[in-house]
């Protein structure tokens, strides 16, 4: 019986290593450049020390959802470092899994690891599409739900004075509310008492969702539940675009009133919410002014009564004025009993003293209000000087971009010169100076010059 291994020719036998070159050497024939891939990202890590980063891109069924591609991929430390700002300035999100992206890759194969995706650039603006599509469908939904006005169709407390707050204990936004809040100028009282939760990463949305509950189980105790987060970067608010926590924070009994701290978009969060504020400070200052205008109402109703008060007076004593003219020569039992009622009238004048040092004390308090016309003038003074900065800001981030783009062509540049393909181990074949691109265009007999990274060499065509 002949051996399988003795009618094998031994030349044609590979090495693993051999095969793995021999498909690695296909895949650069066959793949040579740099394509446009849609993906989404899984499994993003930074190795600490390299600086490299290592995803892996995946694309799912669009019916359902299950992972019908999957190819792993590199970030080279260099060009990381600029990707990844790049990328999170753009869109306002972290570089990080879960986000459908429109990278630029080259395709690697490499005998020990195998097939791998090496990313040369990024196009921000695919992702920001579907963050923008992903936020509009949570808005659908919610409405489609009927729960996106909820919260907002609540009444707020014309004094809202029991207040829980959603927030990290440590963060600034909430020391400035504090002290903003309980220290105002009028003496207000407040009661507040702290939630905390995390504001900032992937468990953002669980922690204010846990944080909600508890305040559900004593919900009688707050008139407003406040959601503030002081500080950070932009990319931070992805948690606050979620769809369950939107969908708790508008079905929440309570007004919800947020200040997140951004200015340039509205979180769903934002959208649902009863009332929503710029900064925790600004939120501090709208509960105060809620508590002022019902101040204002009190003491509208107090000079509405002290001027009915006078003008009873008024009119009591010109009736009295009147009796004692028309009948001075009454029976003195009738002038006594008018006596009676001149005294009782007379103690009721003596009040009038008192409602006039009141209303002194409400003139003062009025002027103290005056007196903070000019810190709120200065105030505005340094957002107009403020406006320099961000103007100088927008043109540093232009020149990013363009220093970015700029980066990218040069590197492209470099990688497309015909020298960096010679010194990889390729060749080019040239016939009477011009590069010979299909076996095709040789002939037998034809003398070519095969040229090499260290030099050149003619041969002929046989």
């Amino acid at each position: 019986m002949t051996d399988l291994f003795d009618t094998i020719d031994p030349a044609s036998i590979l090495s693993l290593t051999e095969l793995n070159r021999n498909i690695k050497q296909a895949l650069r024939d066959a793949l040579p450049e740099t394509y446009w891939v849609r993906a989404e990202t899984s499994e993003v890590r930074v190795n600490s020390y390299s600086g490299h980063c290592y995803l892996e891109f995946i694309e799912k069924d669009e019916r359902t959802g299950q992972v019908a591609a999957r190819a792993r991929g590199t970030i080279w430390a260099q060009q990381y470092a600029v990707i990844r700002p790049y990328f999170e300035e753009e869109t306002g999100r972290p570089f990080t899994s879960g986000l459908k992206v429109l990278v630029r890759v080259a395709v690697d194969f490499h005998e020990l690891y195998g097939l791998s995706l090496t990313v040369h650039d990024i196009d921000p603006s695919f992702t920001v599409g579907d963050l923008v599509r992903r936020r509009k469908e949570i808005i659908r939904q919610l409405q489609a739900d009927g729960v996106f006005d909820l919260n907002r169709a609540l009444s707020l407390p014309a004094r809202p004075q029991r207040i829980a707050v959603i927030s990290s204990a440590t963060a600034a936004g909430y020391e400035d509310f504090t002290d903003q809040l309980l220290g105002n100028e009028y003496g207000f009282p407040f009661y507040v008492r702290l939630y905390p939760a995390l504001m900032q990463g992937e468990r953002t949305e669980a922690s204010i969702i846990a944080a909600l509950d508890r305040i559900y189980a004593v919900r009688e105790a707050f008139d407003v539940v406040v959601i503030i987060r002081g500080g950070g970067s932009t990319a931070d608010l992805s948690s606050f675009d979620s769809y369950a926590l939107a969908a708790n924070c508008a079905q929440f009994p309570l007004p919800i009133i947020t200040g997140i701290g951004h200015e340039r978009d509205d979180t769903v969060v934002d959208l649902v919410a009863h009332t929503r504020l710029k900064t925790p400070t600004a939120v501090a200052a709208f509960l105060i002014d809620c508590m002022a205008t019902q101040l204002a109402d009190i003491n509208d109703l107090r000079d509405r009564l002290y001027r009915v008060a006078t003008a009873r007076i008024e009119r009591e004593q010109q009736t009295f004025r009147s009796v004692v003219a028309r009948f001075p020569l009454l029976v003195s039992g009738h002038v006594e009993r008018r006596r009676a009622e001149w005294l009782r009238l007379s103690a009721r004048l003596a009040t009038v003293p008192q409602l006039i040092e009141r209303r002194r004390t409400e003139w003062h308090r009025l002027s103290a209000r005056l007196a903070a016309v000019p810190q709120r003038i200065a105030r505005h003074r340094e957002r107009i000087d403020a406006l320099p900065e961000r103007l100088r800001s927008a043109a540093d981030s232009l020149l990013m971009r363009r220093r970015h783009d700029l980066e990218l062509s040069e590197q492209h540049i470099r990688l497309a010169s015909p020298d960096v393909l010679l010194k990889r181990g390729y060749t080019m074949t040239l016939r009477d100076g011009v590069i010979v691109k299909r076996a095709a265009m040789l002939s037998p007999g034809d003398t070519v010059t095969i040229r090499f990274a260290d030099g050149e060499r003619e041969g002929r065509i046989v």
